[in-house]
């Protein structure tokens, strides 16, 4: 699942110990194993074997240089959603050819940098924009490559806020009006229809949902490559990670009774045998887009403990890391295992806490009654399957700099983005007259 686990009691990324790297660096601090990233991007490779495919990373996931450069060597291609994801896979040695481009407000700006880059295809949320990228392309003498995102009104059994195949979601055209769409865009002079896509939520931890999906879309799929010689069928992202589970084998009491045995999953195994036999009949290329699935369990947030505050209601343990560091507790009620960098001897005392940071906010937590091993300050902990939406939807709330990055490979370990200093907090900013 990870490279994370204790070596003669302290927590390690791959070889690397989690005590020095915390040390070095300071805390806040993000950590990446580049194992873990290459594997789970190999097996969901090796997994879809039998499919002409494409492994697009979402990269709105984990938008560092150095994950996408990794994913870039590995072969992968880019799901982008903005002007600047473009701007960030060509930095990285990524390829504007192997980029797809969601997203229901592109520019126009973003449109024509895509465009003069030769991005493979945009995913086009609805008419309106269908209408303007024709428009946009027109003026540069271009034709746009396109796929219609379609909506198939599938229920991802997921949390509201990353749920998108339902009719009441924003995204997508409705699976009822698509072909008129389809028709709609062969008339218009400066598209070229390349495919279509769906995309029904994240975090999704049955294969069902997605089983349903590809039944309802596979005949419109087939329809469309007959009527219009489509290249690709995009069936977007949305495998779930375990965000509860052990450690490792052999996990202390606390550690069970704390994040439970793991609960649902799905496997790419699991995932391929689910679709595979959906897909291979329609004898298109297949793109898939995963974020969360491909580098969620490899990466770990480090924060110290910087008091311990007791009360007759609650345990607090605050720490140096705070909702702006990583929002998905206080967003999504999203779950992160808590551990100790230095592993508790066997019977240490433990009770239920809440784990929480320095930010002037209620929401400003990462556990709430977790039974956790006690802890004293100055002492450093880690949040787990942290590499997915952690540090890319970091902010400077509360005028607090961002946290540096390391990537671990093996048993070396680099900084793959600077701390935040002072001035960078201000950088952009001046007061009026001065």
């Amino acid at each position: 699942m990870h490279e994370f686990s204790y070596r003669d009691g302290v927590l390690c990324c791959e070889g690397v110990a989690l005590t020095d790297l915390a040390a070095e660096h300071g805390t806040p601090l993000y950590v990446y194993s580049a194992k873990t990233i290459r594997d789970h991007y190999r097996r969901l490779d090796e997994a879809l074997s039998g499919l002409d495919h494409r492994v697009c990373f979402a990269m709105k996931a984990n938008s560092n240089l150095a994950v996408l450069n990794l994913l870039a060597r590995e072969g992968a291609g880019f799901d982008i959603v903005s002007g600047g994801e473009l701007f960030r896979v060509l930095q990285s040695g990524g390829r504007a050819d192997s980029c797809t481009f969601a997203g229901v407000g592109k520019t126009r700006e973003e449109i024509e940098y895509a465009l003069k880059e030769g991005v493979y295809s945009f995913n086009v949320e609805s008419e309106p924009e269908l209408e303007f990228i024709n428009e946009v392309a027109g003026a540069l003498g271009k034709k746009a490559p396109v796929a219609l995102r379609v909506n198939p009104d599938v229920d991802a059994q997921t949390h509201k806020y990353i749920s998108t195949g339902k009719s009441h979601n924003k995204f997508g055209i409705g699976i009822d009006r698509i072909l008129g769409v389809y028709a709609q865009a062969a008339k218009l002079p400066h598209l070229q229809i390349r495919g279509i896509q769906t995309h029904i939520g994240s975090q999704i931890l049955e294969t069902t949902p997605f089983v349903e999906a590809l039944g309802k879309l596979a005949p419109i799929v087939e329809e469309l490559k007959k009527s219009y010689g489509i290249e690709f069928f995009s069936i977007g992202g949305g495998v779930g990670i375990v965000y509860h589970g052990t450690l490792e084998s052999g996990a202390p009491d606390w550690w069970l009774r704390a994040n439970g045995d793991g609960g649902k999953r799905i496997g790419f195994d699991d995932y391929a045998r689910a679709v595979v036999p959906l897909l291979k009949p329609l004898g298109l290329k297949i793109l898939l887009e995963p974020g969360r699935s491909l580098v969620g369990n490899a990466g770990a947030l480090l924060a110290s403990v910087l008091y311990v505050k007791k009360t007759p209601a609650k345990n607090f343990v605050i720490t140096d890391a705070g909702m702006n560091d990583l929002i998905r507790p206080a967003l999504y009620e999203g779950h992160h295992e808590i551990v100790p960098l230095q592993e508790p001897p066997a019977g240490a005392p433990h009770g239920p806490v809440d784990v929480v940071g320095p930010v002037c906010e209620s929401g400003d937590f990462f556990a709430q009654d977790r039974e956790l091993p006690e802890v004293q300050a100055g002492e450093k902990i880690a949040l787990l399957s942290a590499g997915a939406y952690g540090f890319v939807m970091a902010s400077n709330y509360n005028s607090r700099r961002l946290p540096a990055e390391i990537l671990v490979d093996g048993g070396h370990s680099e900084v793959v983005r600077a701390r935040q200093s002072w001035d960078d907090l201000v950088a952009g900013e001046r007061v009026p007259g001065k």
